[in-house]
């Protein structure tokens, strides 16, 4: 049994070999994790990265101002334009109807001016012509008070005599008679002068009444006016521009399709700038001031550093101008950390590449501290 057991057992047994590749892989990757978390570490101290970025544009829409229906578009999808350029042209037959119906009122409201001021002409001419017969009429009546003055002294005259029989009978009659005619048509001037002053009094109304009349076609035709120039305003609508030169979106408008009055139809991007908007972690905001240098990435352009500069800082985070920002004391409390929009304006306007830029596109932003 002994020499069984002496057998099983091993007199010259190896010893087990040491595995210094695990050990080097092991150092290799501790060194390796250690130097790019100190990068990293201070990488982060001078700089602020985010991916939560979008290059940004400015989007005219294209509204069409009054109702009607397309007659014609002019431009495709993705078609570069200037500004000016004619988009779409409505149908201008209605329009052009109310023009002449405007049209035909000024003409109208012209005629009826004319009319007044005629009317108002002849009124000053008759008021000259009633004021020259009271005139007339005051001459007489002083001549005839001059009449009447010398038959009084005639017959007082002729009283005395007949009294001594110095004259007839028949001639006293005479003078008597010719006192009581002067007397007679002293009355019949005076009433003449008093009607005469009552027909300038009326002819002086119409008058007054004929300058309102013309004071009113005189507003009349500035209204008419008014609605002529109104009507070209509407009529030169039909003819839809580009309000500025860019790039126009889809245009999902068709021919004889109606558009209501103030509908967005389709959109221009505007070339003319382009922008980054980066919503950075209110916790990144501290060390961050205007006019910081700021490297842009673009995916849709990889290994090109853009340049550009730290530009603005949104007056309040996004949450604030959300259609339904967060009301923390309605319910239950729950920190979350708020994001800051921030406006990085590109530098080098050279860059060709900024062209191939579109709105909407996802940058990554690094932001120089120092």
């Amino acid at each position: 049994m002994a020499q069984q057991n002496n057998e099983s057992t091993p007199v010259n047994a190896a010893p087990k070999k040491k595995n210094f590749g695990f050990i080097i892989v092991l150092i290799l990757l501790v060194g390796g994790g250690t130097w790019f978390g100190l990068t990293k570490y201070f990488h982060g101290l001078h700089h602020e990265e985010t991916d939560d970025a979008q290059i940004e544009a400015n989007i005219s829409p294209v509204i069409s101002k009054i109702s009607g229906y397309v007659l014609e578009v002019k431009v495709k999808d993705n078609q570069y334009v200037n500004k000016g350029d004619t988009l779409m042209i409505l149908d201008p037959r209605d329009l052009t109807v109310v023009l002449h119906q405007a049209e035909a009122a000024l003409a109208t409201a012209k005629s009826n001016l004319n009319a007044s001021q005629a009317s108002s002409a002849a009124a000053s001419k008759n008021i000259t012509s009633t004021q020259a017969a009271v005139a007339t009429a005051n001459a007489q009546i002083e001549v005839a008070k001059v009449n009447v003055q010398r038959t009084a002294q005639d017959l007082q005259r002729y009283e005395n005599l007949i009294k001594d029989h110095s004259v007839t009978q028949q001639q006293y009659e005479q003078v008597l008679a010719a006192k009581q005619t002067a007397e007679r048509q002293l009355q019949v001037l005076i009433d003449q002068k008093n009607q005469a002053a009552v027909q300038t009094g009326v002819v002086t109304s119409q008058s007054n009444a004929v300058s309102q009349q013309t004071g009113v076609a005189s507003s009349v035709i500035k209204q008419r006016e008014v609605d002529v120039e109104t009507a070209k305003l509407n009529l030169s609508y039909t003819v839809i521009t580009a309000p500025e030169s860019g790039i126009v979106s889809k245009v999902p408008v068709q021919k004889g399709q109606f558009l209501q009055a103030g509908a967005s139809v389709f959109s221009i991007v505007l070339s003319n700038d382009k922008w980054v908007v980066a919503n950075f972690k209110e916790t990144q905001y501290n060390k961050m001031v205007e006019g910081q240098k700021v490297i842009v990435h673009v995916d849709a352009i990889p290994n090109h550093d853009f340049e550009a500069k730290l530009s603005s800082f949104a007056p309040a985070t996004g949450a604030r101008f959300a259609l339904l920002p967060p009301d923390n004391a309605s319910g239950n409390f729950v920190k979350v950390v708020q994001r800051l929009p921030v406006k990085i304006e590109f530098t080098n306007k050279a860059d060709s590449l900024i062209k191939k830029l579109r709105p909407g596109m996802n940058v990554f932003v690094d932001v120089h501290l120092d």
